[in-house]
């Protein structure tokens, strides 16, 4: 097969964009595909690899073969056992054809020389030979075979959300082993301190509720009409990846997710089955936060958000129906008011400024109680620390 074929270099090009591998693969500020994203993770952090085609820090002595021997069964060049943290769980549902597409895309890359820096793991983990064990228990490596019982479009879908995407990496809770719970798929899980809501068709605490067409523009533009908007690690997923897929391949990931089974759990962040939308009240708390939220929320999220939270400038600005909100302990909520959030294209409408500088601890809780009972109609349970901690860890 030649790698320099055009049509199979822009075939990966999709691919890869479909993969999300930038959003893992480079750093804030960094060149792309050059590694070195820190990976919190309970027993230590773990960095992503350069995937340029560098001789020496990236993947530029690679073959195919071992790239598709990376992908599928997550061994290094060198024979070393690679982290989960890859996602080569899912990866390892790809055809060897997309495989060898992704990395002669990647190989038109302009190399970077950069090194990704050394994990941090504690013993037992920093032993890669344990992965071994961990990989009989956990890794299928057989590419999805696709159901003759079931429409093109179907099929499209699971491999997309099932491998290429890899949805399943965020949106399932995962055990003590760090594999996810295949009993609980799609229904919400915790990544790097943000919240992967529950995608399964739940009627309470999935997307049940969801229109075919609320679930695609959310996934194309981010946003959608009384369900919020995306945040965290779902906004660079969107703005990187499915919000540049093609209309067909979006309505292929609908159709699939609307088929799979579904899963309740006891969220507290649902919305209320008995309405799509959340109605905006007033705060009747006696607590005296109370009046210092309120307070800074009319002076600095009013003018964007609408004091009925239906967005002053752009509907995407809307709180009506959003989880982030509706999350009593406010863990999505917090982080977006620490980091606050950006386009790609930098659009003021899509933007969200950081008041980490701006607000104290005890004022950040006092503000996203407020937002959670306000358009929520839920009893928030941030605290100072709460605040103290996300701060202080960056999650």
């Amino acid at each position: 097969m030649d790698l320099n074929d055009k049509a199979l270099v822009e075939r990966g090009r999709y691919l890869t964009l479909a993969g999300d591998c930038a959003a893992c693969h480079t750093t804030a500020g960094g060149k792309p595909f050059a590694g070195g994203l820190a990976f919190e993770l309970p027993f230590g952090k773990i960095y992503s690899a350069n995937i340029t085609p560098d001789i020496t820090s990236g993947i530029g002595s690679w073959n195919g073969a071992e790239f598709v021997r990376a992908m599928r069964h997550g061994v290094g060049k060198s024979g070393e056992d690679l982290y989960p943290a890859f996602p080569y769980t899912s990866y390892a549902k790809l055809s060897d054809a997309d495989m060898v597409a992704i990395f002669a895309y990647l190989k038109t890359l302009a190399p970077v020389g950069d090194p990704a820096p050394q994990n941090q793991l504690a013993f037992p983990f920093n032993q890669r030979w344990s992965l071994r064990a961990w990989k009989l228990l956990f890794l299928n490596t057989d590419p999805l075979e696709a159901d003759t019982g079931k429409s093109a479009q179907w099929n499209r879908g699971a491999y997309l959300v099932q491998g290429l995407a890899h949805c399943g990496e965020c949106h399932t809770p995962r055990n003590i082993l760090f594999a996810r719970k295949s009993s609980e798929e799609l229904s919400g899980g915790t990544v790097d301190g943000w919240r992967a809501w529950n995608i399964t068709p739940d009627m309470k605490s999935g997307i049940g509720m969801w229109t075919d067409a609320a679930i695609a523009h959310y996934l194309s533009q981010g946003w959608a009409e009384g369900h919020g908007a995306a945040t965290g690690s779902m906004k660079q997923a969107i703005d990187l990846s499915l919000g540049k897929l093609e209309a067909g391949d979006i309505d292929a990931i609908v159709t699939y997710l609307r088929s799979i089974p579904s899963v309740e759990n006891d969220d507290p962040a649902r919305i209320p089955s008995t309405s799509s939308m959340a109605r905006a009240r007033s705060w009747s708390s006696g607590d005296p936060d109370a009046s210092v939220g309120k307070s800074l929320f009319e002076s600095a999220c009013a003018s964007c958000h609408g004091w009925d939270g239906s967005g002053q400038a752009t509907r995407r600005q809307s709180l009506i129906g959003d989880r982030n909100v509706s999350d009593p302990g406010g863990t999505n909520l917090i982080r977006l008011l620490l980091e606050g959030a950006s386009s790609e294209d930098r659009d003021p409408g899509q933007s969200m400024p950081s008041f980490a500088a701006a607000y104290d601890d005890r004022e950040l809780a006092a503000l996203a109680n407020y937002v959670i009972a306000h358009f929520g109609g839920k009893q928030g349970v941030v605290t100072a620390d709460t605040v103290k901690s996300a701060r202080a860890s960056g999650i």
